[in-house]
């Protein structure tokens, strides 16, 4: 049933926790692993021009350390792993990598964040209405 499974992260403690449950869940399915993490380029808006390639520099190496946790804990269990960086509005990069990479299931963390819940929503909650895949979220609260 799942033979691809898209992680995004972005290093968080929520991030890890996710993809410790996607890690079991590709494990037992003997599933590949995607693992995604998004430069949000709407960063960029409010930075003076000089600071831009400074600051795309550091978000792509946080980026690019959140990844390299991931995909070193999925190799460790023996998977099959494919690794990304992307730019832009991070729901929607994550949708469209599911899409176009055949992914079978989006295992991610939520932020618990309730004023962002309320009031602009969470990316995780845009991926879960956006997805043609199952999306598995994984609480703030939630052991892995």
């Amino acid at each position: 049933m799942y033979d691809t499974i898209l992680v995004p992260t972005d290093g968080s403690d929520q991030a890890t926790v996710a993809a410790a449950h996607a890690i079991d869940i590709a494990t037992t399915r003997s599933a590949a692993v995607h693992v995604l993490s998004i430069v949000d380029d709407r960063a960029f808006l409010v930075l003076d021009d000089d600071r831009v390639a400074a600051v795309r520099a550091d978000l792509r190496a946080n980026a690019r350390d959140a990844i390299d946790d991931v995909a070193t804990d999925a190799l460790g269990h023996g998977l099959e792993v494919e690794t990304a960086i992307e730019t832009g509005h991070p729901a929607e990069r994550i949708v469209d990598h599911a899409a176009n990479r055949d992914v079978d299931l989006i295992v991610m963390g939520t932020s618990g964040d309730e004023y962002e819940t309320n009031v602009v929503g969470s990316v995780s909650q845009r991926v879960v209405r956006q997805a043609s895949v199952p999306v598995l979220t994984v609480g703030p609260d939630v052991a892995d």
